[in-house]
């Protein structure tokens, strides 16, 4: 092997590896482990008790398409718990309308989530999951209203919500 063919072995090797962490980046908080969320299931629990996107969602952080969530319009008042354990994460007057297609929060209900940084998508993010069990929720933004000027842009199917 000559040194050019090897130099540009070296390179694509170096660049696939690269691009594989922000390809298939998760966030560190799947990374870490399971076991220190209080609620814990199998990946087949999961899938039972979730709906295939719900899961894709919750539990492999795919994002659900814009404009596809009825919760993106709701405004009733009440409570937005995780769809996978029920914990309760936004109150409907935390909740304003972003234009983004996707439900957004100015502020969580506290001590609900946790967030990570994400480096998926040749980006870093601030991923945000719920606190009990580690499902993926969405992602925070600094662009959001007062008094935080946080954006929680959450994945619909994510959630539910609990009518006061």
């Amino acid at each position: 092997m000559n040194k050019r063919h090897f130099l540009q072995a070296g390179a694509t090797v170096l660049g696939t590896a690269w691009l594989s962490h922000y390809l298939l980046g998760r966030s560190e908080v799947m990374a870490i482990s399971n076991n220190e969320f209080e609620v814990q299931k199998t990946e087949q629990e999961w899938r039972t008790i979730l709906t295939p996107e719900q899961y894709k969602v919750l539990r492999q952080h795919g994002t659900e398409r814009a404009h596809t969530s009825p919760l993106d319009k709701e405004y009733d008042k009440g409570t937005y718990v995780c769809a996978a354990c029920d914990l309760p994460v936004f109150k409907s007057d935390t909740k304003f309308n972003s234009g983004t297609g996707w439900p957004s929060f100015f502020q969580p209900i506290e001590g609900a989530i946790a967030t990570t940084v994400d480096k998926s998508l040749f980006m870093t993010r601030t991923e945000v999951h719920c606190h009990r069990c580690g499902g993926h929720l969405g992602h925070v933004f600094d662009d959001g209203p007062k008094p935080t000027g946080k954006r929680y842009c959450m994945n619909g199917v994510s959630l539910k919500f609990v009518e006061a």
